[in-house]
């Protein structure tokens, strides 16, 4: 009788213990997630984040704080997040910088692939090359002979040393064998207001955040950085098909701190995965020119890993450094 208490005691015992995890994941989320998105409001990342970001709070049943800490490329919210307790209530919501920055700093905080665990892709996003009409130019093929006529005459703005639109634009003058001059600022709204007054004549921005200025004839896109043409705007060549090879896209994304329960990666990817599937979330993707693209922690790790090392070899080809 003893022996058979003790076996059932032993075994309830057992039980519960293999229920404690499966209870963990459950308990998570019980107080509200911190959003850290390292760009400054209104930029394409930060659209699209903020897309996915306001709704998260339907299926996590808590609130999801969104929180812009710019600087650095980027650089400063990422560090934000490195360095913040791994339990699933710190995530950032990033882009296509958090590799490029860190290849063009001398000095960086962090490591950006094994500081962070993946969650996963949601989205992708090209860019456009884009002109102030006062500039005279109207395709690819004519800034660059323009800018071959007058090297390093040609001004063109990015939301700061070592973000996307910085670099997509070092690589095309490159590619195109052309000297431009950069003039970083501080945040692509500042870059979108002053590519619409004409103070300054060049810029790269996510088509979410000019498409309605280039329909209404405020600017004008030139070129799609992506492989292929933006079936928004159709009728846009990409810079690919002048200068071969050229390929560029804003990836977007959300990464935690490394070491962050699994438990909370799979319950914040289950709940973002079924967000995605959603007609409204899909709408408002297409409204700002991004490609819903979900993957999973796996995969997503190691799309990372492989744009690091491509924006490395970018970086080392251009010259480009940031002290």
């Amino acid at each position: 009788m003893t022996f058979w208490h003790n076996s059932l005691t032993l075994l309830a015992g057992a039980g519960s213990l293999a229920l404690a995890p499966a209870a963990l994941a459950q308990a998570y989320p019980d107080k509200p997630i911190r959003l850290i998105i390292p760009f400054s409001a209104g930029g394409a990342a930060d659209v699209v984040i903020r897309i996915v970001g306001l709704r998260m709070p339907e299926l996590l049943k808590q609130p999801v704080v969104i929180d812009n800490r710019t600087g650095a490329g980027g650089m400063i919210g990422t560090d934000l997040v490195a360095k913040a307790t791994p339990d699933g209530y710190t995530v950032l919501g990033t882009g296509t910088p958090h590799v490029i920055a860190p290849n063009l700093y001398k000095k960086v905080p962090f490591d950006a692939i094994k500081d962070f665990a993946p969650i996963m892709q949601i989205g992708r996003q090209p860019y456009g090359l884009t002109v102030h009409p006062s500039l005279g130019v109207r395709s690819v093929k004519e800034l660059i002979a323009m800018a071959q006529k007058k090297p390093g005459a040609i001004n063109y703005a990015s939301s700061g040393n070592g973000g996307a639109q910085h670099l997509f634009q070092a690589m095309f003058a490159s590619m195109a064998n052309i000297k431009m001059t950069h003039v970083p600022y501080k945040g692509s709204g500042q870059v979108r207001a002053d590519l619409l007054g004409g103070q300054i004549g060049v810029g790269c921005l996510g088509i979410s955040s000019i498409i309605s200025n280039h329909k209404s004839g405020q600017i004008r896109i030139i070129g799609i950085t992506s492989a292929k043409r933006s079936p928004e705007l159709p009728d846009i060549p990409t810079i690919g098909e002048t200068v071969p090879g050229y390929e560029a896209e804003l990836w977007i994304g959300f990464l935690a701190p490394a070491g962050t329960p699994a438990a909370a990666i799979a319950r914040i990817h289950r709940d973002v995965s079924t967000l995605m599937q959603q007609t409204e979330v899909k709408t408002a993707f297409e409204r700002v020119g991004t490609y819903v693209n979900v993957t999973d922690p796996k995969s997503f790790g190691a799309y990372v890993a492989s744009e690091y090392a491509k924006w490395g070899k970018v970086v080392r080809e251009v010259g480009a450094q940031v002290n």
